[in-house]
């Protein structure tokens, strides 16, 4: 037989064993005569009104796990054993797999129970939840059918506070209020207007209250399933003995920042103890690890002003964000000389101020192998003011073969980095306290780094300034690259490179010749960044109902183009391109978009969402965009039945069906996925996805036939791919393998190779990829 009879005889055989272990044996034979295997649950309402995907999370017992909600698979695998317990293979497949769910009456009638109490409290006050529970061949269908009724609705609202401030506050904020006459009896609402007057009090200066001193009280005697609710707050009590007084409102006296110091060593303070007093603001400190002044700007707790528990979350926000800073803690206490007044404690635990890394790595480029070692130093706490340097130095060598007309065969890279990130706006004109408000970061970056190869040796030399900060609990995020200078030198390229690729005849490739000069990339830019969630984790939305939105721009050469023509307009280069000090410089305008949908279908599933464009154009001094900036598509985190930059631009195929990677790039991206996402067994997930999307041009070259974005035919060139995946999940970050496979590929416009899902070659059309955490 041929080889593809034998791919296609192979490929039969591993979806039969699939699918035979998704069937498994039966599992009956693992239950007693008395027991009922629990194969399906169904939460059942007439009313639209119930979320019925809410009631779910209060059953107890749930059938078998499903991969991907179709397959028992790990039921599957457990009736591979048998019932002998003493066998270690019986005991290695049911450790493996997971054990039939039998039937639990009673944990069904405590389910029920939680319901009911659950749809009440959406002021459906007759509902009843009974349990229809169908047997057939001792597998059982477990149905909760909710009764709802008619839902009650509130006809009046009265508000007896007997406080007067807080009255009045209450007055003031009741704009605000989550409570109207004529809504829904929702005591879930009830409690959510609870917990928000109680954080209306809390940053009002009302320390000790607490959300026990919001009650509501309904009558229910009105009629036609009328409400009539009073919102009552009583005055502060301290103690059942106490007499009744006005809830007590507080200031901030002192401030006292402890900087690796326990607070019990303050009375009396020993002699090595620092100690300086700016104000109603004391420092004290072993040693002077941080100025007085950087951490009055990191905190908002300032003397005189009134308590706000926001302003105490974010003095720990802003504190524990710091690289000099282990842990931070914010204790208040009655001050000794005001009693209405509170000190502040912030306790400080610092970091190691120093650290060292080194790291050594081996390479594979093809069969050539190599070496790399980085060394790193950075510091943590530079100026005082937890600004962290960061600098690295990296040396790669790679042993090259195979090149013929190059001298030198081998290739060699040195790398030099520095970072200085200042955990603040160093910025004039800002006010301190919006530095304070927000979480801002200043970073000053150098980079230098010399490639040595036997084809041209190659110098790139970086510089950057640029700012980040967020607010609102970090769900939106701001970065502006106020300066980003790039300067791409190349001392020298071999008579050969330059007569096979480089030569002026006309017939070389002018995307390729301009990315092979010396070149000025002057940028700046804006980029912003909206997560429903806060991202605490790498992976923000992986399993749960979130949404993320990134808008980016950037412009560059425009101020080099303006300083170009007010020195010396007259020079060009070889590509026509205006020069400053001799040297060609790129300018352009380049735009992002990029969405991502998460949708939580149950404790095991989710489906994943992701769209995103860019479009960059070359104007004025370029007409070609330089290679750092072009988009590429293909790879773990693209259209994974392609290589990395295997794909495009539109339905250009590389040099002789070979991937180019200065070729196969564009100045448009368009890509669309979808992902559904299922949990496996331990911490192993799987996912199954669709990905969609290709690369254009936007002018048309000679040496890219096919690559220029055109309206009335770019739908035919969105090439398209599926597979399966693998995810090794350990929540803080993710290993993930993709196997992908061409679906539709805009290469070929007609015939079998257009559509390779129906006639596949996997030396072709399959792509397997290795990747940390997940494509988006």
């Amino acid at each position: 037989m041929s080889i593809r009879i034998y791919r296609k005889f192979y490929s039969v055989l591993v979806w039969m064993s699939v699918l035979s272990i998704c069937a498994g044996c039966s599992p009956l034979r693992f239950l007693a005569d008395d027991e009922v295997l629990l194969d399906k649950v169904v939460v059942h309402s007439e009313q639209k009104q119930i979320p019925v995907s809410t009631l779910n999370g209060y059953v107890r017992q749930h059938p078998n796990a499903k991969w991907f909600t179709l397959f028992k698979v790990p039921l599957g695998v457990y009736c591979l054993s048998g019932t002998d317990s003493t066998s270690s293979v019986n005991r290695f497949f049911q450790r493996l797999g997971e054990a039939p769910v039998v039937y639990d009456s009673i944990q069904a009638e405590r389910a029920s129970i939680d319901m009911q109490a659950a749809v009440r409290n959406l002021g459906y006050l007759n509902s009843t939840v009974s349990i229809n529970a169908r047997e057939k061949k001792q597998r059982l269908k477990l149905i909760y059918e909710v009764q709802a009724g008619d839902r009650y609705q509130v006809f009046r609202i009265n508000k007896k506070v007997d406080d007067p401030a807080l009255k009045l506050l209450v007055q003031e904020d009741s704009l605000n209020s989550l409570l109207y006459e004529g809504m829904p009896f929702d005591v879930n609402l009830l409690d959510e207007e609870r917990s928000r007057l109680t954080d209306l009090f809390h940053n009002k200066g009302y320390y000790y209250f607490n959300k026990s001193y919001v009650r509501f009280e309904a009558d229910t005697t009105l009629g036609n399933h009328l409400v009539s609710l009073t919102l009552r707050i009583p005055l502060y009590r301290m103690s059942p003995s106490d007499t009744l007084q006005n809830h007590p409102q507080y200031t901030i006296d002192r401030v006292n920042f402890l900087t690796d110091v326990e607070s019990q060593t303050l009375h009396p303070a020993p002699l090595s103890l620092d100690s300086v007093v700016i104000g109603s603001s004391h420092f004290y400190q072993h040693k002077k690890v941080f100025t007085p002044s950087f951490l009055l700007n990191k905190t908002d707790l300032q003397p005189g002003d009134l308590y706000r528990e926001s302003q105490v979350q974010s003095t720990y926000s802003n504190l524990s964000s710091l690289s000099a800073v282990l842990g931070t803690n914010v204790n208040l206490e009655p001050s000794p000389n005001n009693p209405k007044a509170l000190d502040a404690y912030v306790n400080i635990v610092t970091a190691k101020r120093h650290g060292v890394t080194a790291e050594v790595e081996g390479t594979n480029s093809a069969g050539d192998f190599g070496a790399a070692l980085s060394v790193g130093y950075q510091n943590r706490n530079l100026f005082r003011r937890s600004a962290l340097l960061s600098l690295k130095l990296r040396g790669a060598f790679e042993a090259i073969k195979g090149l013929e007309g190059y001298i030198d065969q081998n290739y060699i890279e040195y790398n030099a980095e520095a970072t200085l990130n200042f955990p603040e706006f160093m910025f004039p004109f800002l006010s301190r306290s919006y530095k304070r408000a927000v979480k801002a970061q200043s970073i000053a970056s150098l980079m230098y780094d010399s490639q040595d190869r036997p084809e041209f040796h190659r110098r790139v030399l970086t510089a950057a300034w640029r700012y980040r900060w967020n607010r609102f609990n970090l769900k939106r995020q701001h970065r502006v690259d106020l300066i980003d200078l790039n300067y791409v030198f190349m001392p020298w390229i071999s008579e050969t490179f330059t007569k096979e690729y480089l030569s002026d005849d006309g017939s070389r490739n002018a995307v390729l010749r301009y990315n092979y000069e010396n070149l000025f990339i002057m940028k700046v830019g804006y980029s912003f960044q909206y997560t429903s969630v806060p991202p605490n984790m790498q992976n923000v939305t992986y399993g749960k109902n979130a949404y993320s939105v990134r808008l980016g721009v950037e412009t560059a050469g425009n101020l080099l183009y303006g300083l170009s023509h007010l020195l010396d307009g007259q020079h060009s280069n070889k590509l026509e391109a205006y020069t400053l000090f001799n040297i060609a410089y790129a300018q352009y305008v380049k735009g992002d978009l990029d969405f991502v949908k998460s949708f939580r279908l149950d404790d095991r599933n989710s489906l994943a969402l992701h769209l995103a464009a860019g479009v960059a154009y070359p104007y004025g001094n370029s007409t070609i965009l330089p290679y750092e900036k072009r988009y590429f598509s293909g790879g773990a985190n693209s259209i994974r039945g392609w290589s990395v930059r295997g794909l495009g631009p539109g339905k250009y195929t590389g040099s002789d069906g070979r991937v180019d990677f200065i070729r196969q790039t564009g100045d448009m991206k368009l890509d669309a996925s979808v992902e559904w996402r299922t949990h496996l067994f331990w911490k192993f997930d799987g996912a199954a996805f669709v990905d969609a999307g290709n690369i254009w041009t936007l002018r048309e070259y000679e040496e890219q036939p096919g690559g220029q974005f055109r309206f009335d035919t770019f739908w035919k060139q969105i090439a398209v791919a599926c597979g399966l995946g693998v995810r090794f999940n350990f929540g803080y970050f993710i290993l993930r393998l993709d196997a992908g496979m061409k679906a539709i590929n805009p290469a070929y416009e007609t015939g079998p190779d257009r559509y390779p899902i129906l006639h596949p070659d996997l030396s072709r059309d399959f792509q397997l990829h290795f990747a940390v955490g997940l494509p988006y």
